[in-house]
């Protein structure tokens, strides 16, 4: 669930930079502010985003690693 916050007593320049930055990417303060927020505090949500994508299997992870053993080794007659 999502809360609402107020934030009081925005310096003006601050303000401003928060607008600017806002104009230049299209998007409103409200959304500029969120963002910013979560960088700041970790929760940017990407983490969740790329879980689906880059989560392996423990066999997924055995089948990698035993395809990567075969290009792991050297060749002695070129680098010998």
């Amino acid at each position: 669930m999502s809360k609402q916050l107020t934030v009081r007593n925005v310096p003006d320049r601050v303000a401003t930079k928060l607008e600017a930055m806002s104009n230049s990417k299209g998007q409103s303060v409200n959304t500029t502010v969120l963002e910013i927020l979560s960088s700041v505090v970790g929760d940017s949500g990407r983490r969740e985003h790329l879980a689906r994508y880059v989560t392996w299997t423990d066999e997924d992870s055995e089948s990698f690693q035993k395809a990567l053993g075969s290009q792991r080794q050297v060749d002695a007659d070129l680098w010998g």
